[in-house]
């Protein structure tokens, strides 16, 4: 088992929830934290404990961005109009890894990243290596024509655990997605409830 597996696995358990909503979580067989005094782990949480976890849970499901990153989307999100909170999501959502994995282009957001890391994404014609590369209205997205068979990418699209939402419009047989809109937080389908105005509070303390 890959360290990045570990990581993922361990997000679900600590968390206990299966955020992705995969099938092979292990939040599927137990729903207390990881190692020995997980079980006892059951405290009643503070307002502070309330706002990391919900923190924790945001910043995982995006494939465990750093904390650098994700404190300077925060940092963006609150200096744009509207709601900070859903500003935040608008930012996250139009990462090129949130973008791929949305198309089901990979089963995880950790495989996405994996995939445009490994030079196999093109951006209107371009290829694109960075994750955390910004989608812009209007972009298209592809697998590169040598990319297009690769199995991981295959089984991706064939998953029936979740949809394509709305803001994207996938093409599966071309290996393509045009990113439409940019999305409020009730278009995202998170597996469990975010809360990305704990996550202001927390950070404007």
């Amino acid at each position: 088992m890959t360290k990045r597996i570990e990581a993922k696995y361990k997000i679900d358990r600590r968390m206990g929830q299966n955020i992705w909503g995969r099938p092979k979580s292990p939040v599927n067989r137990r729903e207390y934290g990881p190692g020995q005094h997980g079980q006892r782990r059951k405290g009643k949480l503070s307002d502070y404990g309330v706002q990391l976890r919900a923190k924790q849970k945001l910043k995982g499901y995006y494939g465990n961005i750093s904390e650098k990153q994700f404190h300077g989307l925060y940092d963006e999100a609150i200096r744009m109009k509207g709601d900070s909170g859903a500003n935040l999501i608008g930012l996250l959502e139009r990462r090129l890894d949130a973008v791929v994995f949305r198309a089901k282009f990979a089963a995880t957001p950790f495989a996405s990243r994996q995939l445009i890391n490994h030079g196999h994404i093109k951006v209107n014609g371009r290829r694109v290596n960075i994750p955390s590369y910004r989608c812009k209205v209007g972009d298209v997205i592809e697998v590169k024509d040598k990319s297009k068979q690769l199995a991981v990418v295959l089984e991706a699209t064939q998953l029936a655990e979740r949809d394509v939402p709305e803001y994207i419009e996938a093409d599966h047989g071309k290996m393509t997605a045009k990113f439409v809109r940019v999305p409020t937080l009730g278009d995202v389908p998170y597996a469990v409830q975010m809360e990305p105005n704990l996550v202001v509070e927390y950070y404007s303390r």
